[in-house]
C-alpha cells in the first residue's frame, strides 16, 4: 500500500492531483464532480474584482498537440464568485484554491475580502492574453511583491501562478521575499493560430495561450528550476499532464502536486487514470509515498 496524500503549503490533500484554474472551477456542480472523480483539490476560475464578459468567439482552437485559448478571463466578479465558493465550501470536502486576477495590492485585497470558503489564493500573474493582468503583472516584479506582501499581511495562504515567459525566477525571488507560500507553474504559453484561407487570426482575442502536451517539457524545466532555487517552497506543477507519466515527471522535477487542465476535455475519468498510474508506479518502483519522490531528479 502506498501513500498518495501530500501536504502542500500546509494544505493536506488526499492525493496530488489538483484541478487547474480555468477548466472546471466555474460552478459548484463541476467542482463536486471533480471531487467525486478523485481530485485532491480544485482551483476556481480566475476571478477579477468586477465581472468580465471575455472575448468574442471563437475562444478555443484545438490542435493535434494541445489547445490555444483566448478567453479574456470571463468571470462573474468577486461578489458572485464569493457566493459560489461559500456554497462550494458547504458541499466539498477537498481544499478549494481561489484563483484571483489583480493589478494592485488594494484590488487583490478587495477581491480576497469578497471571497469566502477558500483554503488558499492563487495569484494569476501569468494569463497571456489580458492586458494589465496576468503576464503583464510578471513584467513588474515589484508589483508582484506588493500584492503578495499585502495578501500575506492579511493572513492569506498565497500561491503565485507563473508564466513560462520572461525572467520568472526573478519574479519568484520577489514573491519569495514577500512570503509566498507556494508556486504554481506553468500557465499557458503565448500563442497564435492563423486561418490560411481567411488570412486572419482564428481567435476572437487574436493572441491566446497554448496548453496541453506541447508545453509539458517547458513545464518540467520551469518546475525543475524553481525546486532547485527554492527547495523549501512547494510547487504545483501544471502543464501538459495528459496521463500519469507526465504527472510523475513533474513530481520528480520537484512538484509537490500536479495540476490537470486540458486533459480533462477527455472527461473526469482522466483523474482516476492518473491516480491509478501514479499508485502503480510507486508500488512497482518500491517507493512508499508520493512525497518520497518529490524532486528525486535533482539527486
Amino acid at each position: 500500500m502506498v501513500e498518495l496524500s501530500v501536504e502542500v503549503a500546509g494544505l493536506r490533500l488526499r492525493n496530488p492531483v489538483v484541478v487547474a484554474s480555468g477548466v472546471l472551477g466555474v460552478s459548484v456542480g463541476l467542482m463536486k464532480r471533480a471531487e467525486d472523480a478523485g481530485a485532491g483539490a480544485v482551483t476556481s476560475k480566475t476571478v477579477t474584482l468586477n465581472p468580465r464578459e471575455g472575448y468574442p468567439n471563437p475562444v478555443v482552437y484545438e490542435l493535434d498537440y494541445g489547445l490555444v485559448n483566448s478567453m479574456g478571463l470571463p468571470n462573474p466578479g468577486a461578489e458572485e464568485m464569493g457566493r459560489i465558493l461559500r456554497e462550494a465550501r458547504r458541499v466539498l470536502g477537498i481544499p478549494v484554491i481561489a484563483s484571483i486576477g489583480a493589478s494592485t495590492p488594494d484590488e487583490a485585497l478587495r477581491i480576497a475580502e469578497a471571497l469566502e470558503g477558500f483554503d488558499a489564493l492563487e495569484l494569476n500573474a501569468s494569463c497571456p492574453h489580458v492586458k494589465g493582468l496576468g503576464a503583464d503583472l510578471m513584467s513588474d516584479p515589484d508589483a508582484v511583491y506588493g500584492i503578495v506582501s499585502a495578501l500575506k499581511s492579511s493572513g492569506y495562504r498565497v500561491f503565485l501562478k507563473l508564466s513560462p515567459h520572461g525572467d520568472y525566477l526573478a519574479v519568484a525571488r520577489k514573491a519569495y521575499s514577500a512570503g509566498v507560500d507556494g508556486f504554481t507553474a506553468i500557465n499557458t504559453a503565448k500563442a497564435m493560430v492563423i486561418d490560411v484561407y481567411a488570412r486572419k487570426p482564428v481567435l476572437g482575442g487574436v493572441v491566446g495561450g497554448l496548453s496541453g502536451r506541447a508545453i509539458h517539457p517547458i513545464a518540467v524545466r520551469v518546475v525543475y528550476e524553481l525546486h532547485r532555487e527554492f527547495p523549501e517552497v512547494p510547487v504545483i506543477g501544471t502543464g501538459g499532464v495528459e496521463g500519469w507519466v507526465e504527472a510523475v515527471e513533474l513530481i520528480l522535477a520537484g512538484a509537490s502536486a500536479v495540476g490537470v487542465g486540458t486533459a480533462l476535455k477527455r472527461g473526469f475519468e482522466v483523474i482516476g487514470e492518473i491516480l491509478g498510474g501514479i499508485e502503480r508506479y510507486l508500488r512497482d518502483e518500491g517507493f512508499p509515498s508520493v512525497e518520497s519522490i518529490v524532486g528525486l531528479a535533482h539527486k
